[in-house]
């Protein structure tokens, strides 16, 4: 694939950034495309490594060394065609998958490995601007109903996929408009709102019946639903938010990231938002957690204006070389330093947050915090044991929680009767992803917790498969890597 000797011409490269003065003065994306010739190049270090290891990496199974080899052959259109039958919005995962299929590149064994994120953000760019992407409504209709609860990655797959196979679709979505935590919880500086928003006039074209504004549970009841449509697919996410259950949580100015996040993406969007306006302009602000999440309540506080802003993480900082434990082609837990770090914001590692501490008028005027280690033993789960002497108070005036979710709602569970397992999501396996009532199946986070936008869009299409298969006895729809399905 690609050119024999690419991977020793060209070095690896990939889009670079606006400088930061000028970023941070708005929400827009900010990464500086490569040229056509460049992006050829970036395909040509595609190796014929014979097992590309590439695929295992991809929880979609996206056939990564065929594309690569079409973007060195010009052949874009083709690349299109091939990234799309395996991924249905690579426009998102483009932008913002982490890339395991870079950490299992063969190449990356000893060398830096093939820019395959940024090819794929490429493909389905250029096809959106020929043209390329256009509605594909199914050749007939089975007649069968099904409801997908929820509009983030895995709901959306799910639509479209089911769509495809002649269903009629119908996504309900309690937010006032489609996207989950893609519109709500990734920052426009990471992705404009107009990339959801483009595909879903796709979709819609395709014959998919939003519906927002549907609290299901609340507004419909979870059994209305079963007797109006033949089956039911929930992918509602993740969303409750985990709590820091230490003094002073109670405190004017202690927010969760994703109470903060929503907000700004509504005021950015221009939609309106109810309750008091959550801002760090003036303030010294501290994000708790390091994780994407916790990348993004930076960006978006030096955005606003922020004095300071500080991130703490409770692990000890990692090596930006693969750990030991944790070879090719596995995913390693490297450091990793997003473009809101770099933005100005100073990283802790290995501390704890003890105790937040309020002014008489009950606002956040700072924190108190201790230095941690992990005391491992073999056979053992790591348990975390506090530095003797070394607490700390720190000036706060915003302290920002982002410390991920601990599982699902259980609204729609409760009045289904779904079991759900110890970490309250609900029970299903990957064999077929049905839960323990007929017909309702469930995928992405709500199935299997707080996980990665590309592993809900490959839950969403193999939940599909398997709904289509209950509902007509067999299905053409595709699997994992298994490519696009033959219209119906």
């Amino acid at each position: 694939m690609g050119k024999t000797t690419g991977f020793m011409e060209f070095d690896r490269k990939i889009e670079a950034y606006a400088p930061v003065e000028e970023r941070i003065k708005n929400y827009k994306e900010f990464t500086v495309p490569l040229k056509e010739n460049e992006l050829k190049d970036q395909g040509a270090r595609c190796m014929d490594c014979g097992i590309p290891f590439c695929h295992s990496g991809c929880p979609l199974g996206n056939l990564i060394p065929d594309f690569n080899d079409a973007v060195y052959q010009g052949k874009w259109e083709k690349a299109t065609k091939i990234l799309h039958s395996t991924n249905n919005f690579p426009e998102f995962t483009g932008r913002l998958c982490p890339a395991p299929c870079e950490e299992a590149c063969v190449l990356g064994i000893n060398e830096d490995p093939v820019s395959i994120e940024n090819i794929e953000k490429n493909i389905v760019e250029t096809a959106f601007e020929n043209g390329w992407i256009k509605p594909e409504p199914p050749i007939k209709r089975t007649g069968k109903k099904v409801a997908v609860v929820g509009s983030g990655p895995a709901g959306l797959a799910a639509a479209q996929q089911l769509n495809r196979a002649g269903h009629f679709v119908t996504v309900l979505e309690r937010d006032e408009k489609i996207g989950g935590l893609l519109r709500y919880g990734i920052p426009d500086f990471k992705m404009e709102k107009n990339v959801i928003d483009r595909r879903l006039e796709i979709m819609t074209q395709e014959g998919i019946t939003f519906k927002t504004g549907i609290n299901v549970g609340v507004d419909v009841k979870a059994d209305e639903l079963q007797k109006e449509f033949d089956s039911i697919v929930l992918c509602g996410g993740a969303s409750v938010r985990r709590k820091l259950p230490i003094p002073g949580s109670d405190l004017k100015g202690v927010v969760q990231a994703m109470d903060f996040l929503p907000q700004n993406n509504r005021k950015v969007d221009g939609i309106p938002y109810t309750g008091e306006e959550l801002s760090a302009k003036g303030k010294r602000v501290i994000v708790i957690g390091g994780g994407d999440t916790g990348s993004d309540c930076i960006g978006t506080s030096i955005r606003h204006g922020a004095v300071s802003v500080t991130n703490f993480e409770i692990m000890p900082k990692s090596t930006t070389k693969r750990p030991e434990g944790q070879p090719w082609p596995f995913w390693p837990m490297r450091l990793r330093t997003s473009s809101s770090h770099k933005e100005g914001a100073e990283r802790v590692f290995s501390i704890s947050t003890k105790k937040f501490i309020g002014d008489q008028n009950g606002n956040l005027k700072g924190l108190i915090t201790a230095e941690v280690f992990w005391d491992k033993v073999p056979g053992q789960r790591p348990v975390l044991k506090e530095v003797a002497g070394t607490e700390k108070e720190w000036e706060c005036d915003l302290a920002l929680l982002a410390l991920g979710f601990t599982g699902s709602e259980t609204t729609i569970a409760d009045q289904l009767g779904l079991q759900m397992d110890t970490r309250t999501n609900i029970s299903a396996s990957e064999k077929d992803y049905k839960t323990n009532v007929p017909g309702i199946f469930v995928a992405g986070d709500q199935r299997r917790g707080q996980s990665l936008i590309v592993w809900a869009i490959s839950e969403g299409r193999q939940a599909a498969h398997h709904v289509d298969s209950f509902l007509m006895g067999k299905s053409n729809l595709p699997l994992k890597g298994d490519g696009d399905l033959p219209r119906v």
